[in-house]
């Protein structure tokens, strides 16, 4: 019998705001766990024993017979991702109000999920050279059967019945696998999962399945500018390097190990016993049970993992990772201008209580007064600039770590990158004469201290994974506090650190379209990414190592006014009953403004969330409207960004954006200052006049935007659905055209037409009185002293009716030339909401998602491997629902994708025919957990309400009531709505079929479609001809 040999309840610095238990126990195999008790999860205490050992433990005999064979959700692999390319600026209406239904996050029972994470210290770092990507497949292989569950998507489909899910990441030096779950069915799901690490069966008929998946995977960031550039850095490091390697893993790297005589399956199962041993592994499980309930599942279930040493594997490298002195210049897939400039230093991991990489992060990558960012963007050189050290992969590892400076250019900028970079070692200069402030490092203290103090709650597998991450990273005491700790005040750590930004240790990469000049280019053997390499003139470097001036643009930022020094909590001197104001209620119901009001006091933190959508006149009457508005709202955060970004430093946020002819501006974190800011921005927003210089720069990376516009086939998808339903919808290519013509004097005569009238909605919710809250919205009024914008004037969007028994598709090639990939995106449209029906109506959709989403994925991806992304959903489109399928495939084209899905759609009758009571029954529960599941924190409870008050809704209850329909919901009742919508034979079947085909495809096969389908050719023109619903919104 296994047994701890380690056990400490006190040895976790926690937050005093927190009322979780934490316990760190080891076991005799080594392995670390933290058992996290969350009161939270059963309010009143955890269910009778017998109880929740009946839900965990009795179902593990049921045999899931209609759904054998498939994984879960996993390899969601975040090497190379980088967020900041990721975003395609869509057109506002995709990101507005077409989304998914949301089905969690109801609040009123708190309830909440249980969860559990799996950190291995054991990543890409440690592949085979000649067999790169094998940890990537082996975090794939895992989920594939064990000894105890041999059914592939045992794991998966225990998960989905009892509303949870799963994920799984590979790191450079650890892979990650979380779940969370129904709290009462939490050791089911432990049970399931330690056998990831006790005896995975890894057949060799599965591996060859999933090799597909990995390069499925591979091919969906294969036109992706941030990851192409991250494997140049890798491809040109030193030979024998730990970053020259292929981490991401494809059907080549893993298919030509096997052709040169590797076992791919020995290689793995070697990967695996020499790693996956209890030295390295650190499991969080969080769950609503006493510590010692949870620390005895753990025992009973993770005792059997093999024994090891308790180590961290480091990996060391000896001269340096890249040659001295070259620039390397990377072909762009978007129209994008970057320059990105690396420093690297050895690891700092053990100097975690000083941060002197953070302190140096902060003031190079300034956005105020005096700093690089705000210098070189009153030049005309760049849009934007950040600076640090990344969190995860080859950026923070034992090797070394890589401080990154990422410049986004404008084309004059791209022009000037050598004097920038000059520019940049002024700074540096700069921060060397001045020597490091202690004032600085105090300031970032506070704010860690406080954000520490006060940080809001995540999802909670996302909680699990984190804390799993850092029991690899920290001493286990600092395993929460470690990220937010300024401890120690370290000048001289700072200037050993800032001794490393030397032109000598520097890497110059440059992202563009327009990089390359010449045939002479080298290829990147796994992208295919075109790139060449130059010298860097010896004259530059002696330039750089030591500038013969300062600029006197360039200092240190002043001291923050932002940082919050009142933290008390408005609720406690309140003698409410908090039952009574569950939801926000409207304080404000003028012409001119509706505010809706909230006070908090179920998270009781000093935060305040306050949203306002304010309709501006005529902003979206006419294409040409709709870009001046949109050049007008880019120009007026453009000039906000000086006075929010020391704010956002102090965790104030600040946001503005365009949807249809609404400004929304958001403003939420520590509420302290929030009323100051607020002012702030909105006298700014009255004053404001834009120049011809932000005009030129602002207007320039407007149209690379617009350019860049759906460049991705999902988000393309997306849009030409929206572009059919939608009475008013704006084209890209359109908007760009009209862009290219427009003066700043167009803009100047169109501003003060566009701000006559307006009608504001808002939001106060957090720690605001409802006084102060008040004090905002005067802060509107005696700003804006304008007439308010009438019902009639104001933007209201229409949605198509669809014919009964449609059947439509709209074809589309890919925007990028070499994506490989196709999408089939078939939209089901179902009613319009009207009153209490549509609740019931959603809470028909919603259980249907819950129980298709994994047999789709089953057979789709697992047996058929069609692509990587195979997923469904519930759609709302300015509140008419509906459902999707989607899949997208490098392999196939949208004809057979679209054969296969209407093939799965058929075979539904037999699945849903097949269901027994109790499956459908725990679908139910599963899918009322989520309804019914607390939001984490304040911003969450925030979104939620808002998105109420956005659709004009306004049913703040929406999920509570979902639920209560839910209960009355009976099988037959979803195989009923199933007929009604989905089955072709019914004339309420409307359908619109989006095909976007890769460049690897034959579009001409869609002129080959039945009588029976209608083609969309002209958007426009279709529109013309057809009914739409009344708007609601």
């Amino acid at each position: 019998m296994a047994r701890c040999t380690f056990k400490s309840d006190d040895i976790i610095i926690k937050s005093p705001n927190d009322r979780r238990l934490y316990r760190l126990i080891e076991l005799e195999n080594g392995l670390s766990a933290l058992l996290v008790h969350d009161p939270e999860i059963y309010p009143e205490g955890p269910p009778e024993n017998s109880k929740y050992v009946a839900h965990s433990e009795a179902e593990e005999e049921e045999e899931d017979d209609d759904m054998d064979d498939g994984d879960g959700e996993e390899g969601e692999d975040s090497e190379g991702e980088d967020d900041e390319e990721d975003d395609d600026d869509e057109d506002e209406e995709a990101e507005g109000r077409d989304g998914e239904l949301n089905k969690g996050k109801g609040g009123d029972s708190q309830t909440k999920k249980a969860a559990a994470a799996m950190c291995v210290g054991i990543g890409s770092f440690s592949d085979p050279f000649e067999a790169q990507g094998l940890a990537h497949f082996l975090e794939h292989m895992l989920f594939m059967g064990s000894t105890e569950f041999p059914d592939e998507n045992e794991y998966d489909s225990y998960l989905s019945k009892h509303g949870g899910s799963s994920n799984a990441y590979t790191e450079a030096e650890h892979t990650c696998y979380h779940f969370e779950v129904k709290p009462e069915f939490l050791k089911g799901a432990l049970r399931r999962f330690s056998q990831f690490f006790v005896s995975p069966l890894m057949k060799i008929e599965a591996m060859e399945r999933e090799v597909q998946a990995i390069d499925s995977e591979f091919n969906q960031v294969l036109q992706n500018d941030s990851c192409r550039l991250e494997q140049i850095q890798c491809h040109t490091s030193a030979t024998g390097h730990p970053f020259n390697r292929f981490s991401w893993g494809n059907k080549k790297s893993l298919v030509d190990a096997m052709e040169n005589g590797i076992n791919l399956r020995e290689q793995i199962l070697k990967l695996y016993k020499d790693y996956y041993h209890g030295g390295l592994m650190k499991l969080v499980v969080i769950g609503g049970e006493s510590l010692d309930v949870l620390e005895d599942w753990v025992v009973e279930l993770y005792g059997n993992v093999k024994k090891g040493p308790q180590v961290k594997l480091e990996f060391k490298a000896e001269g340096p990772i890249w040659k001295v002195g070259k620039l390397y210049r990377l072909e762009a897939v978007r129209d994008v201008n970057i320059l990105n400039l690396m420093w690297t230093f050895p690891c700092l991991h053990q100097d975690y209580l000083k941060k002197p990489e953070d302190y140096l992060a902060h003031l190079l990558g300034h956005e105020g007064r005096g700093s690089l960012h705000f210098y070189l963007k009153t030049r005309g050189w760049a849009t934007s600039l950040s600076a640090g050290v990344g969190d995860e992969g080859m950026h923070r590892s034992s090797v070394a770590y890589v401080f990154r400076m990422s410049i986004h250019l404008t084309d004059s900028g791209l022009e000037k990158i050598f004097e920038i970079i000059c520019y940049v070692y002024q700074y540096i200069k700069l921060l060397r004469q001045v020597s490091p402030q202690e004032w600085i490092f105090r300031e970032l203290q506070d704010i860690g201290n406080m954000d520490f103090r006060f940080a809001e709650e995540q999802p909670q597998d996302d909680y699990a994974a984190e804390l799993a991450e850092n029991l690899l990273l920290y001493p286990a005491e600092n395993v929460i506090y470690g990220d937010y700790v300024y401890k120690i005040w370290d000048a001289e750590l700072i200037k050993y650190v800032l001794g490393f930004f030397t032109p000598e240790n520097m890497r110059v990469d440059v992202v563009s379209k327009s990089s390359i000049k010449s045939e002479d280019f080298q290829c990147e053997p796994w992208f295919g990414s075109h790139y060449t390499e130059e010298d860097i003139s010896p004259s530059l470097m002696d330039l750089w190592k030591n500038p013969q001036e300062i600029d006197e643009s360039l200092y240190l930022p002043s001291k923050n006014e932002f940082i919050p020094s009142d933290f008390s909590i408005r609720s406690d001197n309140l003698c409410l009953d908090p039952a009574n104001i569950s939801y926000p209620r409207c304080i404000i119901d003028e012409p001119l403004m509706k505010f809706w009001y909230k006070l908090d006091y179920s998270f009781k933190f000093p935060r305040a969330n306050t949203y306002f959508r304010i309709n501006l006149k005529g902003g979206y009457a006419n294409l040409k409207s709709c870009v001046l508005t949109e050049l007008y709202i880019l120009l007026l955060k453009d000039a906000l960004n000086e006075i929010v970004y020391q704010a956002t430093v102090a965790k104030l946020e600040t946001s503005v954006s365009m949807f249809s002819d609404k400004l929304e501006l958001k403003v939420y974190g520590f509420n302290d200052k929030l009323p100051a800011l607020l002012s702030k921005v909105l006298e700014t927003a009255k004053s404001f006049v834009p120049t011809d210089d932000r005009f030129k720069d602002v207007k320039e990376d407007m149209k690379r935007t617009l350019k860049n516009t759906n460049m991705k086939p999902l988000s393309h998808s997306s849009y030409l659905r929206l572009q059919v339903l939608c009475q008013t919808f704006y084209d890209a290519d359109d908007k760009l055209h009209v862009l290219n013509e427009l003066s700043i004097s167009d803009l100047k005569s169109f501003i003060p037409e566009l701000c006559s009238q307006l009608y504001i909605e808002g939001l106060c919710h957090g720690n605001l009185l409802e006084e102060e809250a008040i004090t905002l919205s005067n802060i509107f009024k005696l700003t804006f002293t304008v007439p308010p914008l009438p019902i009639e004037l104001r933007h209201k969007e229409h949605v198509i009716c669809l014919p009964p028994g449609a059947n439509l598709i709209r074809d589309s090639n890919v925007k990028n030339k070499s994506e490989m990939n196709s999408v089939i995106e078939l939209y089901f449209q179902i009613e319009q909401e009207a009153g209490i029906e549509s609740v019931r109506l959603k809470s028909l959709i919603d259980l249907f998602d819950e129980i298709v989403e994994e047999p789709l994925f089953n057979q789709l991806r697992t047996k058929e491997q069609l692509g990587y992304v195979v997923q469904c959903s519930p759609r709302v489109t300015y509140r008419v629902l509906g459902f999707c399928f989607c899949v997208q495939s490098s392999e196939y084209d949208p004809i057979y994708l679209q054969g296969r899905v209407d093939n799965f759609i058929d075979g539904l009758q037999e699945l849903l025919d097949g269901l027994d009571d109790e499956s459908f029954e725990n679908y139910k529960n599963g899918l009322l957990a989520k309804l019914l599941e607390k939001d984490p924190s304040l911003t969450y409870e925030t979104n939620r309400f808002w998105n109420q008050i956005i659709d004009k809704r306004y049913m703040f209850d929406l999920s509570k009531r979902e639920a209560e329909e839910l209960s009355s919901i009976h099988k037959k009742d979803v195989i009923n709505w199933y007929k009604m919508y989905l089955q072709q034979s019914s004339p309420k079947c409307r359908r619109l079929a989006i095909h976007v085909w890769g460049c690897n495809t034959n579009p001409k096969e869609a002129e080959a479609q039945p009588k029976s389908i209608q083609a969309i050719v002209d958007p426009a023109t279709f529109k013309k001809s057809s009914k739409f619903y009344p708007s609601l919104s």
